[in-house]
């Protein structure tokens, strides 16, 4: 049984994540909010914008990697949609890029990243 692919950035497959949650938000203007009546007003700009939360333990080699793409101020990411059990293609950033390590190895360690990909 093969496992499903979830990330791929720029062309590379990345490896099987701890946690995986995909989100979805709108974006609203600054026209939103309540209005002097006390009702909510939405004006949505875009809907459906991904944000996509991942944590992976991995090994130096793909640390390195890792942050690497973290440098980038774009990133082309095929990511595995659960809403839709298909795979999409789109322009995306890397934000809160966090690492740990779990365990000190002779390898140069077994390290924890967390991170989040948003859509632009």
């Amino acid at each position: 049984m093969a496992f499903v692919q979830y990330l791929n950035f720029n062309g590379t497959d990345l490896p099987l994540p701890d946690s995986y949650e995909v989100d979805m938000k709108d974006v609203e203007s600054d026209a939103s909010g309540e209005t002097e009546a006390g009702t909510t007003q939405r004006d949505i700009v875009r809907t459906g914008m991904y944000i996509i939360s991942v944590s992976f333990s991995v090994s130096s080699k793909w640390l390195k990697r890792l942050t690497e793409f973290k440098q980038l101020n774009s990133i082309t990411v095929k990511f595995f949609d659960p809403n839709t059990l298909d795979v999409k293609e789109t322009e995306m950033f890397i934000d809160g890029y966090k690492v740990s390590l779990v365990k000190d190895t002779s390898n140069l360690g077994l390290w924890k990243v967390n991170f989040t990909i948003n859509e632009f």
